[in-house]
């Protein structure tokens, strides 16, 4: 048994490199897309089968980073010995003492951590929530989830990496390795890299500014760096915006000078609706105004409706008609949907009332004055 567990030691030191490094990138990798593989899964999956789907999903993850972690420590410990040069004077009896002096507190690292992993599963969403559910002044329920669970996406991905780092220290310094030298080296390697890097620090910075300043939410509609969708995602370096083709853009966060969100807190309709010049405005008010309180009145769209639309004036006097203004609140990612609504009604009421919206036209004279023509 000893000799064919030394053997197995040996073929796993041979390859630990490989090992740390193909199981750093899976570990990363399931931190990064844990998200968007846990959609695709939701997506596939009937209702039926939804919630365990979403279990068994979350379950197995969970596996396969806790046993990613495990081999990458242990990885890093075989690295260190064959650096050490320490096999020929590991023997059983060295094994068994090294065990009962650094195992216990070893384990108790590596308990802790998968504690603190769990707790931050278990524990940070909830509070979050429960955070963000406290009435702020202008922030409807939704936007508040939206900050919420844009948040805790955010908090859990650095959480997870922070965890990990420490876990790997603290293990490390129980192998005798000094980390001091570790955390200079990786200061002046910081510094080195920061200077060719001088974007994803700004990348890094923004983001956090956008973050804590609340400027967008995931599933807020809004410009960013001149490019308008719904965004899918925000961290720390990076926004993710699904424009109305269906493309997907990815903007890095210092690559934004102005950001305009376009369901903060609520949404309005503006909407300028034309009329020939010979219209009797008057009238043509008292129609749009009617049809804007029948809107509002509808059980169909009451709900949506903050407040009801109306005329604010006339807003131009154009090369083809006159235009009026509406507007009115309404509730978020709702605008277009109402002022698609207002527009097929006002459109047939129009021509109920015979009421003429106008198109581009041009009056041509031919040789007369414009009062010879009226003659």
């Amino acid at each position: 048994m000893w000799a064919w567990s030394t053997a197995l030691w040996m073929w796993f030191t041979e390859l630990s490199v490989w090992f740390f490094l193909g199981f750093a990138v899976l570990f990363i990798l399931v931190l990064a897309l844990r998200d968007k593989i846990t959609g695709r899964i939701k997506g596939m999956a009937s209702e039926r089968w939804l919630p365990l789907a979403e279990r068994c999903t979350s379950r197995a993850l969970w596996i396969i980073e806790l046993l990613s972690l495990i081999i990458i420590i242990g990885a890093l410990v075989a690295i260190v010995l064959s650096e050490e040069g320490v096999y020929t004077i590991i023997t059983p009896e060295t094994i068994e003492q090294w065990l009962l002096e650094h195992g216990g507190r070893i384990l108790v690292m590596l308990a802790a951590g998968v504690i603190l992993w769990l707790s931050l599963n278990r524990f940070l969403p909830p509070l979050v929530q429960r955070f963000m559910t406290r009435p702020i002044k202008g922030e409807s329920r939704q936007g508040r989830k939206k900050r919420a669970d844009t948040l805790v996406r955010v908090f859990m991905g650095t959480g997870k990496a922070i965890i990990v780092v420490i876990i790997i220290f603290m293990v490390l310094s129980e192998f005798t390795v000094d980390i001091g030298p570790i955390l200079a080296g990786l200061g002046v390697v910081g510094i080195a890299v920061g200077f060719g890097a001088q974007y994803l620090i700004r990348d890094l910075i923004a983001g956090v500014f956008i973050l804590l300043e609340n400027q967008y939410r995931v599933g807020d509609v809004a410009k960013v760096a001149s490019i308008t969708g719904l965004v899918e995602e925000v961290n720390l370096r990076k926004t993710v915006l699904r424009d109305l083709d269906g493309i997907v853009h990815h903007i890095p966060n210092g690559e934004i000078t102005v950001a305009s969100n376009y369901t903060r807190h609520f949404s309005r309709v503006n909407l300028d609706i034309p009329v020939a010049y010979g219209t009797d405005l008057g009238q043509a008010i008292t129609i749009i105004n009617r049809v804007c309180q029948e809107l509002a009145t509808d059980t169909n769209w009451q709900d949506k409706i903050i407040s009801t639309p109306q005329v604010l004036r006339v807003n131009n006097l154009g090369d083809s008609g006159i235009e009026i203004k509406i507007l009115g609140d309404v509730k978020p990612l709702e605008q277009w949907a109402i002022m698609g609504e207002l527009r097929l009604r006002i459109k047939n009421t129009f021509d109920e009332e015979g009421i003429e919206i106008p198109w581009p036209h041009t009056k041509v004279y031919f040789g007369n004055s414009p009062e010879e023509f009226k003659k």
